[in-house]
């Protein structure tokens, strides 16, 4: 699967809740995840967990611009404390990033409302290209819900939670 994606920091959570919905999004749920990244030769491979279930997910992202074109894999664990146990034997941990997230949805758009502990409240907008279209497409999409969200290019962030965990001072 592919996704154009853009993440981005947000001053006020509620405020962002409230401009989503005015522009068509539809609250899905409120989930609480841990995401546990695990070493890998290239891309970036984590188990998330959740109350709904558990899924590895491998993903490589393609350049280093704030709207990132990703490519991404999904795959149902039945056992997670047991695969997360084996998979930092076998590969090591890089970081653990709990968060809770708002999930709301527009067509084939996903926002995230995240509050990720020791780092803050920020945002994500997934555009997932249906087949037949393209890059460039959900590209302009994603970019107008920005701008319509009152999201500055000077916001957004190219970087994972993990790694901006491993640079970031903790939140008191």
């Amino acid at each position: 699967m592919r996704n154009v994606e853009a993440k981005f920091k947000l001053a006020n959570r509620e405020r962002a809740l409230k401009q989503a919905l005015a522009v068509g999004f539809t609250k899905r749920a409120e989930l609480s995840q841990r995401d546990t990244f695990f070493v890998t030769a290239s891309g970036k491979l984590k188990l998330r967990e959740e109350a709904g279930g558990a899924h590895l997910i491998f993903y490589r992202r393609h350049g280093v611009e704030s709207l990132q074109l990703s490519d991404y894999e999904i795959v149902p664990v039945a056992e997670p404390l047991r695969m997360r146990s084996i998979m930092a034997s076998a590969f090591g941990v890089l970081a653990e990033v709990i968060k809770r997230r708002v999930l709301l949805m527009r067509d084939n758009v996903r926002l995230h409302l995240d509050s990720v502990e020791r780092l803050g409240e920020f945002g994500e907008i997934e555009a997932v290209l249906i087949d037949g279209e393209s890059e460039a497409s959900n590209r302009d999409r994603v970019a107008r819900l920005l701008e319509d969200l009152g999201i500055e290019e000077s916001e957004l962030i190219d970087v994972s939670y993990f790694e901006l965990m491993t640079s970031a001072k903790p939140n008191p």
